[in-house]
Formats: C-alpha cells, structure tokens, sequence
C-alpha cells in the first residue's frame, strides 16, 4: 500500500487533549523531532487561545530537547514515564505540573501489556526506511517500539533520510510473550541475535509519514577531569585484582556501563588496562568512548539499546558502517536490560549514585529525597542480577559542602543487598560479605572524604550495641544541616537516640 505524505503540524493536529503516546527511541538517539516540535508549538497556540492540551508520554528512556525540552516549555505533558534527563522537565515534574512515574526500563513495555499503565494509542515511530508490507527499519534505538506499535491503534512515521537503510543490519528485533505463554529469551552470550532485523507492523495503522532529514543532535560529553579520572583508575585497579585473585574468568566477563562522564572515564581507564584482555559489552547505551574502544580492538562488540553517539561519531560510524554492522547490535530495551540475560551473561554493572550511605544502600534519582533529577533507568535492572555490581560517584560535591557517603540515603533505590562495590575518587569499598558495621568502616575508610570521615564516625559510635549503627533521631542530620546552612559539614553528632 501507498502511504499518505503528511507535515510535521498536519501529524500533531491527529493527537487530541490527554492521549497517551508512544515514542520511538532511547536517549535522544532514535526519538521523533518534527512532530513533537510541531506538537509544542500546538500546545502554546492551544493554551493561548484558552483550551487545555496535554499528552501523556511514554517513551524508552530520555529524549532531546526537540521532545521532552520542547513539550514541558510548552506545558504539554500531564503524565511521562519511564525516565527523562531534561533540565526543562525535571523543572515541570518538581513543580508537580508533570506527573512522573519512575520505573525499572525493563518494566515499561511489559507493564503496559499487562494492562499495569494504560496503553498508548499514537506511536510516533523515527524510521530509516519502510517498505509497503509494513516492515520499519529503525533508526539508532531499539527503545520500547514494538510494543508501542503493537498496542497503538495508529503509528505516525518519521521517514528520517539522514539515517541509512543499512542500519537494519545493526538491529535484532525481539519481543517476548507474556505469562502464561512466555518463553526462555534464548540469547546465550552477547553476540547472539535472536530476533529480526525489521519492525513488523500492521500498515493499515500508519496514519502518515512526515519526511525528515536531521541527526540526533547529540554534543559529545566533557572531558573527563582529576576526579572521574580517578574514578575510572580505581575502578581498573578494583578489577585487574579480581583477576589476578581468580575472581573473575582469564577470560573476563561483558562490562555494562552506565552513561555520562564517569562512565566514559572508567571505559577509558578499562581501554588502557593492559591487564583486561579484550572484552565484550552488553548495555543500554553505547557512548563515543565505546566506539573508540572497538577502533581500538579494546573491545570487540557490542550489544545495546541505543547508539548514543555524537553527531561527529555517528558520521564517523555512518562512513565505515561496514565495520560497525558487524559489531553493534542494537536491541529493545525489555531485551537489552532483561534480568534473565544479565544474570545468564554474568554482567560487571557499573553504574552511577548520587549518594551511598553506611550501610551500602544507593540513591541515584533524588536529591535531599524529595527533587527529582532524572530516574532509576536501568540501573536497578542490572545491579540486581550483574555478576559484580559498582556503584561510582565523587566523594564530595558543591565544593566539599556536601558528602556522598552519608549517614542514611535521602532515597533508596538500590537496597545493600544488590550492592557490591563502591568507588569514589578517595578508594574502593568492597561491602562483600561484611555486615552492617564493617561495611560503614569500609565506606569511611576507602570512600569518604578525608573531611567527613570523623563526622561519619561520631554517628556510627551513636548507637553501640546494636546490629545495624543507625540512630532515627539523627539519620538525615547531613542532610537537614545542609538544606538549613548550605553545609553537611555542620552536622552534629555529639548525641542521639
């Protein structure tokens, strides 16, 4: 069948007031840009005129600001789910104009066919091509769309020419069944495919394609400084150890990481290792440091739900895709970030916190634990089931005012059982087999500043004589100095009960 030719505005004029829609992407690779521009500008011309216009978002991960920027200064999103990254956002959903519900990624598709959150009826869908029997060849992510294409009862397509066809051969394309029909996902080791290298569609769905020709917009990350550098050394060290201590196979194990600076210094750090033979990668997000690595031979493919690349990478990638093809695979999010693999794969998870407290539970969405910064992603996917679970985070921010090993995390995402290792730029905690008590010395001792260890201490020596140091009337007093004098170093710990 032939496909009706729409504009960016004619497509956004389809979505009515409080319809839930569904994204193509994870990160800003692979999201729709023209039509959700044209949506917020939709939405202002709406609130002008004095009409209600929200949509309620679902989408793989985060977006761009072509997406959740541009709709939450327009105002245009009531409900978003499973996780953002976007300043203007965070904004929106702090202010409680945006109802956020943060969830694990590997839940968000299966949750809404098990009825669980309400399905989407527009999927919006960034192609690199699309034949007339209804086969998508998607762009840079494999993200939540065949389940949002699945459910929807209309799919809006952005025919994006930037992105070639070719990328078909970079994508395995698999949806598992659901109870009680649900099978072992038979995906043995990271290079395995499993699935298609298109999306199948019903083409009656598709209401239109909006033609477009632009790139993900992606900036290539900061430089790393003397503190993520010292990060990602500590973390090398850590696991040329469990190497040599027969911790690890010779062989080692598919490292995840998660995305940022940090991320990108330990990937740098495991690229000069020369005690880390080559390895393989099974993740979410496959960064610039990835693709050096790969042009390295450091590391020798990898598996992922998105190609979060710079601009400048992905024409890099774009001009020697014959390469690439052959060593990234790019995978649904329910696929990439599924427990039964990462427990299979015997995964090293190295992720980031924003705090960690003295018993080694982990908060790495919320500050002061009650502001959003941007959700739990998929880290609580792989912390839970990797071989090794790390946690990274400076010991210190704001100048030394605040501390990120504290007494009591703000907010737990991560409990002490799904926690391994710990490392700052200060040391290596290894909270292994260690109780409540050994675990806040080895916290003190390898991961705090210098600056904060005798306050730590004072808490713990709060309450002797029982299992686990914590104290309730002083739990969150870092915390509440902070918020009260800029300064966590004021805290007092002098008494409690």
């Amino acid at each position: 069948m032939s496909y009706h030719t729409l504009t960016a505005e004619e497509a956004a004029a389809l979505i009515r007031h409080g319809e839930n829609i569904g994204l193509s992407g994870f990160t800003a690779a692979g999201v729709p840009k023209a039509v959700t521009r044209a949506l917020a500008a939709k939405a202002e011309a709406e609130h002008a005129a004095g009409r209600p216009f929200k949509i309620n978002l679902f989408t793989g991960a985060s977006t761009s600001a072509s997406t959740d920027g541009a709709l939450a200064k327009a105002h245009a999103i009531a409900h978003r789910t499973p996780y953002q990254s976007s300043a203007d956002l965070r904004k929106t959903i702090n202010s409680e104009d945006t109802q956020y519900y943060d969830q694990h990624l590997s839940h968000a598709a299966q949750n809404m066919r098990y009825g669980s959150i309400p399905k989407v009826r527009t999927a919006i869908i960034e192609a690199a091509d699309i034949t007339e029997d209804g086969e998508i060849t998607l762009t840079t992510a494999g993200g939540n769309s065949p389940t949002y294409c699945k459910l929807a009862e209309r799919i809006i397509i952005e025919w994006n020419s930037y992105h070639p066809k070719e990328l078909k051969e970079m994508h395995d394309i698999y949806m598992p069944l659901d109870p009680p029909h649900r099978q072992p996902i038979p995906l043995l080791a990271p290079d395995h495919r499993i699935g298609g290298h298109t999306l199948r569609i019903d083409p009656a769905k598709v209401a239109g394609i909006v033609h477009t020709h632009e790139p993900d917009g992606i900036g290539a990350f900061k430089p790393g400084d003397p503190v993520t550098d010292k990060i990602g050394e500590n973390v090398v060290s850590f696991l040329e150890g469990e190497l040599e201590a027969g911790r690890l196979p010779a062989s080692f194990l598919p490292i995840q990481s998660g995305v940022g600076n940090i991320a990108n210094a330990v990937l740098a750090a495991l690229g000069r290792s020369r005690t880390i033979p080559p390895f393989k990668m099974y993740t979410e997000v496959i960064q610039d440091s990835v693709i050096s690595l790969m042009e390295s031979g450091r590391c020798t493919m990898v598996g992922g739900c998105s190609l979060t690349v710079s601009d400048d990478m992905l024409r890099k990638i774009y001009a020697n895709l014959d390469f690439f093809k052959t060593r990234v695979i790019l995978r649904p999010q329910e696929v990439s970030n599924n427990p039964e693999i990462i427990r299979r794969l015997g995964l090293i998870c190295i992720n980031t916190a924003i705090e960690v407290d003295l018993f080694g539970q982990v908060n790495s969405t919320h500050f002061y634990g009650r502001q959003m910064m941007n959700g739990i992603g998929g880290s609580g996917d792989f912390a839970r089931n990797g071989w090794l679970t790390i946690f990274t985070c400076p010991s210190i921010a704001k100048g030394g005012a605040i501390s990120s090993i504290v007494p009591m995390a703000s907010h737990h995402d991560h409990t002490e059982h799904d926690v391994d290792i710990v490392v700052t730029e200060q040391g290596v905690a290894d909270l292994r087999g260690k109780c409540p008590r050994e675990r806040a010395e080895e916290l003190i001792t390898r991961c705090a500043h210098p600056e904060y260890r005798r306050l730590l201490r004072d808490y713990v020596a709060l309450t002797p004589g029982f299992h686990t140091p914590h104290c309730l009337a002083k739990a969150f007093e870092m915390h509440t100095k902070f918020l009260t004098t800029g300064d966590m170093r004021n805290a007092d710990f002098s008494s409690g009960v």
